[in-house]
C-alpha cells in the first residue's frame, strides 16, 4: 500500500510514521516534506505531480483542508483520508471529489509527541484499504473512537475552542504573583498556560476561526464580573450541576473553602 501524505507538518510527520506503507509527502516547502520523508524513510513529490497512490491523506490546516481534497483527491486510487481536525467540511468534500473512494477523517485528539493516544474516527465510506490503515494505528497503542462528523465538530465546540479560550484568557488577564502564594487552582491553570503557549499560534487561530465556543465563554466571564454575591452563589450551582449531568466527579475543593 503507498500513501501520499499531503502536508508535512508534525501531523502529517506523525500519520507516515504511525501506518504500515510506503509514504510519500507533498508540502508547499520541499524542504520540510524532505525532512519528513527523511524521518520516515520515504519520498518526496510535488504538490503539482500527477502520480497517484492508494490512498491521499490530507494533513493540513483546518482552514484549507477543503481546498486541499479538492486539488488532491484525483491522485487518489481507492482511499482519502484526512487528518485535519475539523470533520463535517472534510467529509463533504471527499462525498463531492471523491464519490467512488473509501473516504474516512480522522481526529488525533493528541499532539503528535504524546502519541499513542484517542483518535476520533468518521468511516463515511469503509473498506479494504481504510480497514488496514485503522488497524495499523489501532496496533501502534491508539484507541478508535467512532463518532460521526457532526457529533465531533459540535465537542470540538467545548473541547478545543472553548477550553482554548478560558486558558488564553487566563494567561492575558492573570497578574504575576510573588512565589508561595500559588494555589492548586492558580498552578494548574499555569501549567495549562504553559502548555497552550507552548504550541503553534496559527494553530489555535485556526480552530476558533472554525469552531464557535469562545463567545460562550466570553459571556460566562461577563456574568460573573457582573454578579452580586447572591448570583454568583446561583452561577456556581449551575455550574456544578451541569458538570454532574455530564457524569463528572465533583471538583476537588468543592467545599469552598480557601485551600482549593
Amino acid at each position: 500500500m503507498d500513501v501520499l501524505i499531503v502536508g508535512a507538518g508534525s501531523m502529517g510527520t506523525w500519520f507516515g510514521e504511525a501506518v504500515d506503507a510506503r509514504v510519500t509527502f507533498a508540502d508547499v516547502d520541499r524542504e520540510v516534506a524532505a525532512a519528513a520523508a527523511e524521518r520516515v524513510e520515504g519520498d518526496v513529490t510535488d504538490l503539482e505531480a500527477g502520480t497517484t497512490y492508494d490512498i491521499v491523506c490530507l494533513a493540513v490546516p483546518m482552514t484549507r483542508v477543503t481546498d486541499a481534497i479538492a486539488e488532491q483527491a484525483a491522485r487518489a486510487e481507492r482511499a482519502v483520508v484526512d487528518v485535519s481536525g475539523v470533520m463535517e467540511p472534510a467529509i463533504e468534500a471527499m462525498r463531492r471529489h471523491a464519490p467512488d473512494l473509501e473516504r474516512v477523517s480522522l481526529h488525533p485528539l493528541f499532539a503528535p509527541e504524546r502519541a499513542p493516544g484517542s483518535i476520533a474516527v468518521v468511516r463515511d465510506r469503509s473498506g479494504p484499504v481504510t480497514d488496514e490503515l485503522l488497524a495499523a494505528l489501532e496496533s501502534r497503542g491508539n484507541e478508535l473512537l467512532e463518532t460521526t462528523a457532526a457529533d465531533h465538530d459540535e465537542a470540538m465546540e467545548s473541547v478545543q475552542a472553548a477550553a482554548h479560550a478560558a486558558v488564553l484568557s487566563f494567561a492575558l488577564a492573570a497578574e504575576s504573583v510573588p512565589d508561595g502564594f500559588e494555589t492548586p487552582i492558580y498552578d494548574g491553570l499555569r501549567q495549562l498556560v504553559r502548555q497552550v503557549t507552548g504550541g503553534t499560534p496559527r494553530v489555535y487561530a485556526d480552530i476558533q476561526e472554525t469552531y464557535d465556543g469562545a463567545e460562550a465563554v466570553a459571556d460566562a466571564a461577563a456574568a460573573i464580573a457582573a454578579a452580586d454575591a447572591d448570583e454568583l452563589e446561583s452561577l456556581y450551582r449551575e455550574a456544578t450541576a451541569g458538570w454532574r449531568d455530564r457524569g463528572d466527579d465533583r471538583p476537588e475543593g468543592g467545599s469552598g473553602s480557601d485551600s482549593e
